[in-house]
């Protein structure tokens, strides 16, 4: 677990040690993509404001799914406005079902950049001090190991594949898992043969990882694929895996694109 996620109290002790960590706020919700006022309003000592859906996705992308995943190239401009430098541990956080903070961990750590680690509990875990305004820094000077991110450092399946998937996962909520409401993409169901572990039921009501989370995947036999809406998500279910040593992939288009493709079959119903 330690690899994937730091609790507030091992990042308060980094921090009071003097210890070198970018910190990434990457506040974004379905209702509220834009993080910027709630960042500007209040955030951890030194953190960099990150825009899930202008940084951690490219929308020039077509037919990738609602968050096409960006380029390396572009990630590691924007990583090095928000500081991260080579060496120095990376933490991301957020406020809203570790969507952001995960969507955020999976894509830098696609892209071949070691060390980031996602705020259990996000910045509701948090007691020490905050800060308003905007957060001035020194550029960064990472270099990503890898252009291409669904093809970099961390597996990543093809709607074919997700289709194929001995063990696929539906990280939805299980209202949008059996087609009861589709509230955001035009064709409601999941993938045939999907089981459904809603992301938000791997946390605790503080939302931090639950304890027990090897007896809630069950038995794995073959390597998991992982998709939900559209690839933000899934990345919660991802990391929760790699934290008990499960090294799943993701369908980063996830339902958005599959659904977009209208000969595809669909299911509903549990």
């Amino acid at each position: 677990m330690s690899q994937v996620f730091i609790t507030a109290g091992e990042l308060a002790d980094m921090l009071g040690r003097g210890e070198p960590v970018t910190l990434l706020d990457v506040r974004w919700s379905l209702s509220e993509p834009d993080g910027t006022e709630a960042y500007r309003r209040a955030h951890l000592p030194g953190a960099v404001y990150v825009s899930l859906d202008d940084e951690l996705s490219d929308h020039s992308v077509t037919a990738r799914g609602r968050h096409p995943l960006p380029s390396g190239t572009s990630l590691q401009a924007a990583a090095r406005r928000w500081g991260v430098r080579t060496g120095v541990p990376v933490v991301v956080y957020d406020d809203w079902n570790r969507a952001g903070s995960a969507r955020a961990w999976w894509v830098l750590t696609a892209a071949g950049i070691p060390d980031v680690r996602i705020l259990d509990g996000g910045l509701s875990a948090w007691r020490g001090d905050m800060r308003s305004g905007t957060e001035v820094v020194e550029p960064g000077d990472v270099t990503v190991a890898h252009d291409d991110l669904y093809d970099g450092a961390l597996p990543t399946v093809t709607a074919d594949e997700a289709a194929a998937a001995p063990a696929l996962i539906d990280a939805r909520a299980p209202e949008r898992f059996r087609g009861d409401s589709e509230p955001v993409d035009p064709v409601a169901g999941h993938i045939p043969g999907a089981r459904n572990v809603p992301s938000t039921s791997l946390l605790t009501d503080a939302g931090t990882l639950r304890d027990d989370l090897s007896a809630r995947f069950g038995t794995i036999d073959a390597q998991p694929a992982v998709y939900c809406g559209s690839g933000v998500t899934a990345s919660v279910v991802v990391a929760a895996l790699a934290s008990v040593g499960v090294d799943a992939a993701l369908f980063p288009g996830s339902w958005s694109q599959y659904s977009a493709e209208s000969a595809r079959p669909v299911a509903l119903g549990e």
